[in-house]
């Protein structure tokens, strides 16, 4: 059972293909895996401008408005808005996704998992709450507004920063704030 903190200053952008934002990676899995070949990915986003969202053949998404007005997913011809925060979205990334911008620039909080190879449940938590990894996963904390605590391990988190816990792991989250709960198991 390990904590392994992931501190938000510490992870360098990377300028998305067709220039419409930036991503910054807060974990995946294998480590160092590229966009074509890991098995789980959870990222940030600055989105600057509206426009089409990559594909990622055989990948589930799960997107999160974090900051800014919202946006418009339309997502194999269907619109979806996204104008409140904190309400994750779940959809296929292989699917025909454009993005219009409710009101200027967005950060989301992004979950890709490979089918077959991994799955991800993403809760909010803005409130004290138990957690328990369970045997075989793995619990990604990230902070996404205020701060973040976890007793046990006598660690706190800022915005954006972020905690992976291994399976095993059972302590109290104590959030002022609001923070993403993503459990991630192992597909088969």
């Amino acid at each position: 059972m390990t904590v392994q903190v992931l501190r938000a200053g510490e992870r360098p952008a990377s300028p998305w293909l067709n220039g419409g934002g930036v991503t910054r990676e807060v974990a995946g899995f294998p480590a160092g895996a590229g966009l074509a070949d890991f098995d789980w990915r959870v990222s940030l986003a600055d989105v600057a401008q509206g426009g089409p969202f990559s594909r990622f053949t055989g990948v589930d998404r799960v997107i999160t408005v974090v900051q800014g007005a919202g946006m418009a997913l339309t997502v194999a011809g269907t619109e979806h808005e996204l104008a409140q925060p904190y309400r994750p979205f779940a959809f296929p990334g292989d699917a025909e996704t454009d993005c219009r911008l409710l009101g200027g620039p967005v950060v989301d909080f992004n979950v890709m998992t490979r089918r077959g190879r991994a799955t991800a449940e993403v809760e909010i938590a803005d409130f004290q709450r138990e957690i328990e990894v369970p045997e075989g996963a793995v619990l990604l904390l990230v902070c996404l507004a205020g701060t973040a605590e976890l007793g046990a391990a006598d660690l706190r988190l800022g915005p954006l920063d972020a905690a992976l816990l291994s399976s095993g792991y059972d302590d109290l989250l104590r959030v002022d704030g609001v923070a993403a709960v993503v459990t991630i198991r192992r597909a088969g």
